[in-house]
């Protein structure tokens, strides 16, 4: 075994290697850009070597400074994680030439599965079965639309490189096809470096299941089961299980079967997910390989005790695979979801910000079980801490939330008991949508495709709701609570103690006190009036006026408003007041009678970046007519593309920001003159 390795990554993989790493007693190395310099991947590690600027290019990509680092340090093995150069041949060949071990499969596997279309050939010689598709080398438009045009629309564009979502477009007709074609290969070459693409007709309700194999370098090769990784947003998978809802023994077998023989026609050593289109009567059809390990691994590790970070290791290291395929058992069902800072409301664009309040479910970090038996209920893999920035250079991804049930319906609740216990401040999260999808009927009965997410939106993205009398009454607790800690201190550092100024019950000499408290929530405001009366408050809010008493206990706000109890959490923010009530953040303005109050300029005919990011095609010209819903501006974050379009007739009165420029969040991109 190492008794050093270097990990080529970063955030929650980064932290979830070094986590095996320390109980198996091998001493790790971080590597890190400008951006990560306080990341807790580099504070869990046993050392760390700065690689180079903030942008993935000019740090985590950079083959020659991770080589360098490693040698440096005396590591003698590379652990690439997942993204960055995981998937990279050129970097595994570097680490051979460099004497060190690449934790992974041979170059030869990479190179074999790096190219969806060689891999689909491979595929076909192997007797996997496939999708209808062109996986060819000529690029051409013209050819491609032709190919696209006798599959049969939709079809699917993906980037031949790629992986993660990106690079990918769905064709809905002939008429659409070069302008998604074009954008695909923006996308690719953007994020692989490579604007290749390849068509395969596009299935209409399909499940994404994927089979998890396992080969050593003694010709042993094993599946370790399946994950359903259907519930898609933007090609990107959002929430994943183990094992599959209505898997039978045979088709697992089959799937199994097939995914060891995708990966022996290639000669595979490591950990690979070989990933499978399947309709719903049962069939399916290969998609792709990816060689290195997964986002979701963990609900894995969860239904089969297994460390496979720990099986990476010792395959490395040349050791056999510890079970053989008869050994294995499933045991429950887990579930995973993918906590992100984005705006599900806005498209799911990133958000980016300091995590000023960061609440988790009781939660176990990675921890490794007896094979068989039951795992904590509910675990966190997270590469950031409270106080930590969420920045536009890297995945905006907080945490994987990863829970296990002895069945399916025992999983679901502990999902949702565990997404209610989450609380985040200081930057959107997709928390609320989570909830609402694990809670969804499709979800629930497991009516799966990777569909869900659009043909159930209605429900999925409700209309905003009234903030609650109990989240008002909340804020207004909070807010009490604040004045009563600064009135005590004032009584304790005043030299008159008796003073009935020092008084925080709201005391009149003649007769009862009302106050007004005012909450903003956008565009809308909440009155909150609070009534003292002598023994006991009242509180009028939406429309009633109710008994009213709070007390602060274990943590959360205790709230008795009329004859109701119930419970939640606040946190301030100067005037800012997130309150966490039952599973739901709302985020209230207190408007301070005393404060001067800043007035804004509207933002009438003009376009903002919704995100910092870069421009990397301006479609409009000063000058120019358009119409609403006309794409006007693309931008570039964290890899995706966002396209900013016309929100009414008008003409380009000004073009503020060219190709490549970089931009912040509410910059101005153009302006707009409506139409008369």
């Amino acid at each position: 075994m190492f008794d050093k390795i270097l990990i080529a990554n970063r955030g929650e993989i980064a932290c979830r290697v070094a986590a095996t790493c320390r109980r198996l007693g091998i001493k790790t190395v971080a590597v890190y850009s400008d951006a990560d310099a306080q990341a807790k991947h580099v504070a869990v590690c046993d050392e760390a070597v700065h690689i180079g600027g903030a942008a993935a290019r000019d740090s985590y990509l950079r083959v020659d400074a991770v080589i360098d680092a490693a040698r440096r340090t005396g590591a003698q093995a590379i652990h690439p994680g997942y993204g960055f150069l995981s998937e990279n041949e050129a970097f595994a060949a570097a680490c051979a030439s460099a004497g060190l071990v690449f934790i992974g499969p041979p170059v030869e596997a990479i190179r074999a599965m790096g190219s969806k279309s060689a891999a689909k050939s491979l595929m076909e010689h192997a007797n996997v079965p496939l999708v209808p598709g062109y996986h060819g080398a000529e690029q051409a438009p013209e050819f491609l639309q032709a190919q696209a045009d006798e599959i049969g629309y939709p079809v699917l564009l993906k980037a031949s490189a790629g992986g993660g979502g990106k690079g990918m477009r769905v064709v809905e007709s002939a008429a659409d096809f070069k302008a998604a074609l074009a954008s695909c290969q923006r996308e690719a070459q953007s994020s692989f470096g490579d604007d290749r693409v390849l068509l395969e007709k596009y299935l209409t309700r399909p499940r994404h299941i994927e089979i998890q194999v396992f080969a050593d370098m003694h010709g042993n090769c094993l599946y370790l089961f399946e994950r359903d990784c259907s519930v898609q947003r933007r090609h990107q998978k959002v929430l994943e299980e183990a094992p599959a809802p209505g898997m039978t023994e045979q088709r697992r077998r089959a799937m199994g079967e097939a995914a060891v023989a995708a990966a022996q026609a290639v000669g595979y050593v490591g950990a690979g997910t070989v990933e499978f289109i399947a309709n719903q009567d049962g069939s399916f059809y290969f998609m792709e390989m990816n060689t290195r390990l997964q986002v979701e691994h963990p609900v894995t590790e969860m239904i089969t005790g297994l460390d496979l970070v720990e099986w990476q290791l010792r395959v490395a290291a040349g050791a056999p695979l510890p079970l053989r395929q008869e050994e294995l058992r499933l045991h429950g069902h887990a579930l995973e979801a993918r906590v992100y800072a984005e705006n599900p409301d806005n498209n799911f664009l990133p958000s980016t910000g300091t995590l000023k309040y960061l609440r988790t479910p009781a939660a176990v970090a990675f921890e490794r079980g007896a094979h068989g038996s039951d795992p904590a209920p509910v675990r966190i893999d997270a590469g950031v801490r409270e106080g930590d920035t969420i920045s536009p250079f890297y995945d905006p991804m907080i945490a994987k939330l990863i829970v296990w049930g002895r069945d399916r319906a025992e999983a679901l609740a502990r999902m949702r008991q565990a997404l209610a216990k989450y609380r985040v401040a200081g930057v959107a999260t997709n928390i609320a949508f989570l909830d609402r999808l694990v809670a969804s009927e499709p979800f629930a009965t497991a009516d799966l495709d990777t569909g869900l997410i659009e043909r159930h939106h209605d429900a999925l993205f409700p209309a905003a709701q009234p903030v609650p009398a109990a989240a008002l009454a909340l804020a207004a607790a909070a807010l009490l609570e604040r004045e009563q800690i600064r009135q005590r201190k004032q009584y304790l550092d005043s030299t008159d103690p008796h003073s009935p100024w020092h008084q925080h019950n709201g005391w009149r000499l003649n007769g009862h006190y009302e106050r007004t408290l005012q909450f903003d929530q956008d565009d809308t405001r909440h009155d909150v009036v609070l009534a003292y009366l002598g023994d006991h408050s009242t509180l009028a809010v939406a429309g009633r006026t109710l008994p009213f008493a709070y007390r602060h206990e274990q943590g959360a706000l205790q709230l008795t408003l009329g004859d109701t109890r119930t419970q939640g959490h606040v946190h301030v923010d100067g005037a800012t007041y997130h309150v966490f009530y039952e599973g739901r953040h709302w985020t209230l303005q207190w408007h301070d009678p005393l404060a001067q109050q800043a007035g804004h300029e509207g933002g009438e005919g003009k376009l903002t970046a919704p995100m910092p990011g870069k421009v990397i095609a301006v479609l409009a010209e000063k000058g120019g007519k358009v119409t609403k819903g006309m794409p006007l501006i693309v931008m570039e974050a964290m890899k995706m593309e966002h396209t900013i379009s016309a929100p009414a007739d008008g003409e380009i009165d000004e073009v503020l920001y060219g190709v490549g420029e970089q931009v912040q969040e509410g910059a101005q991109l153009l302006s707009l003159k409506a139409a008369e």
